[in-house]
């Protein structure tokens, strides 16, 4: 089964809080955009781990290149 930017959203938006949601992609390469306010205080490496973690294995097995802007809700605001 190919991985689909529905399904990476979902699987972001099951394993994190996020208020924005975007994803993008054409089966290969794949963008989004996460707003959380689970980002508030993190650098940019933690900020990606927490994605990171909410994709698990998958990272690995299923999504071979994401591209991420990940930003808080006031950033996203602002």
């Amino acid at each position: 089964m190919s991985t689909t930017p529905e399904l990476i959203h979902s699987y972001i938006a099951a394993g994190l809080e996020c208020t924005h949601l975007e994803v993008e992609g054409d089966g290969q390469h794949f963008q989004a955009v996460i707003v959380s306010p689970a980002f508030a205080g993190k650098r940019l490496i933690q900020r990606h781990q927490l994605v990171y973690a909410a994709l698990g294995d998958r990272m690995r097995e299923e999504i071979h290149a994401l591209s991420m802007k990940t930003l808080t809700p006031e950033e996203f605001q602002g």
